[in-house]
């Protein structure tokens, strides 16, 4: 049903854009850069700018957050309860630090002054990640001007991290030693985008990953080909084979139990993958590949989005400088990685690729392995769960009309990120709601966002907070 409020939306997001926009550049000229040491100060400021602005909108609870490591990467956690009883919870999760800017010469104008050119709105973080945390601002000012209310129809959480882009590697500690404070009902992620311009969307879930390396070991040191080749196991050749072996004909891994427990896709799965416009030939082009591969029985997006992989990512061993070395090298190494989907737990299959790992090792050899850290959890939530569902609402009354809204179709996303901390530590289901697209050039130079696209994610997000209390009433 569409309220009059609803409808007060668009004109109200449409006649304060470019106090927004003001806004907006003022926080996009700190140069937050968290991998680079000499940045903190600016990560810092970047924090208290924000925290700043939270508390003129009206958060009566802002704190910045201090990290573990002593890298001075501070959170900003804001919150802002209802008032009404039974209201549920909501973290919006987004991130205020930004990638690198190196090379600075790839760029037509300076990263950290923001450029319009045309629809578009260029600077560093104008669409990863801090676009899209501030049009919340925006979308919050309206949601409150056009309903009169005094507080949001949810008890509003804001939780912007100030590590993202290098890793996250303090924010789950974070979490869990400020559980009972960001507890929600659920998580809104506003670190994502949709399929493009014209086809609106909402991510359900991001593969985990585990990354490590393997390495065989053979003769104490490399020794001479002619006197003892083909006479002892070689270890560059060994662990050529044992590789060449993980994947059966059909491309699926053939590591026992490696599929245990995966979330396999449903016929609407499939069906709402199979509405998106893709167009395979310039998939590829973004590839830089002339042909698909891959687990037989799916199709391209099937295998990126819902299926676990197994990937080789460096290979090294005996003598690779120039001209021969004739020997049987001493040693091989092999850098790998695997891809998770909901239902696997990333120490759970990196245990049965160890397992299968050592007894497959020739005899004579002996094989060693280590894992960069314990990985990260795949996070999905289901299409019909009722926080994807007010998501689409809200997405398609911003992209169509209040009485007349737009179909949003759905996306997963192959890579990874905090979103599975964030789902377990809180407990709660994560939805998306973003509104970047694949051409703004994230962690690239020239990143941009489409200042349209922007004021449509604000809106979205003016529309979202009344209907999940809505969706809440209607339950209870």
């Amino acid at each position: 049903m569409t309220s009059a409020s609803d409808k007060a939306v668009r004109p109200y997001v449409a006649e304060h854009a470019d106090e927004f926009f003001a806004e907006l550049n003022e926080w996009l000229r700190i140069p937050s850069i968290s991998s680079d040491p000499e940045s903190a100060p600016e990560v810092r400021r970047s924090a208290e700018w924000l925290a700043a602005k939270l508390r003129e909108i009206g958060f009566p609870t802002v704190e910045i957050w201090e990290t573990a490591g002593g890298k001075g990467l501070p959170t900003v956690f804001a919150e802002w309860p209802s008032g009404d009883a039974g209201a549920p919870t909501v973290a919006v999760y987004g991130h205020h630090d930004v990638q690198p800017v190196t090379p600075l010469e790839l760029w037509d104008t300076p990263p950290f002054e923001p450029t319009v050119k045309g629809d578009r709105l260029y600077a560093r973080g104008a669409a990863d990640d801090k676009g899209q945390l501030a049009f919340h601002l925006l979308g919050l000012r309206a949601h409150l001007a056009v309903t009169g209310r005094t507080a949001p129809a949810v008890n509003l959480k804001i939780i912007a991290e100030g590590e993202e882009e290098s890793g996250s590697p303090n924010f789950r500690a974070l979490l869990e030693d400020k559980r009972d404070r960001v507890k929600a009902d659920v998580v809104v992620v506003s670190d994502t985008g949709m399929w493009d311009r014209e086809t609106p969307s909402t991510c359900t879930g991001m593969r985990g990953m585990i990354t490590g390396q393997i390495d065989l070991r053979g003769p104490a040191n490399d020794v001479h080909s002619g006197s003892f080749g083909g006479a002892i196991p070689n270890p560059l050749t060994e662990l050529v084979r044992l590789l060449g072996r993980v994947h059966d004909d059909d491309k699926r891994v053939v590591i026992p139990g490696f599929y245990d427990g995966v979330v396999e896709l449903t016929e609407t799965d499939r069906e709402m993958f199979a509405k998106l416009p893709f167009d395979e030939q310039a998939w590829l082009g973004n590839a830089k590949s002339a042909a698909t591969a891959g687990e037989a029985g799916f199709t391209t997006l099937e295998r990126v989005w819902a299926r676990p992989t197994f990937e080789l990512n460096g290979f090294w061993g005996g003598h690779t400088g120039p001209g021969h070395k004739t020997i049987v090298p001493s040693a091989a190494h092999a850098k790998i990685s695997m891809r998770l989907v909901a239902g696997q737990e990333p120490l759970d299959v990196a245990k049965k690729f160890e397992d299968w790992f050592y007894a497959n090792i020739p005899a004579g050899l002996t094989g060693a392995h280590h894992w960069e850290s314990d990985g990260v959890k795949p996070c999905m939530t289901p299409l019909d769960h009722p926080a994807v569902q007010a998501i689409t609402r809200s997405m398609g009354k911003a992209f169509g009309e209040p009485d007349d809204p737009r179909e949003v179709l759905f996306t997963r996303e192959g890579g990874s990120g905090p979103e599975a901390d964030l789902q377990e530590v809180i407990e709660a289901p994560v939805v998306f709601l973003g509104v970047s697209l694949p051409s703004d050039g994230w962690h690239s130079p020239n990143e941009s966002m489409t200042i349209p696209l922007l004021l449509k994610g604000a809106e979205a997000a003016a529309y979202l907070w009344s209907d999940l209390a809505e969706a809440s009433d209607e339950k209870r």
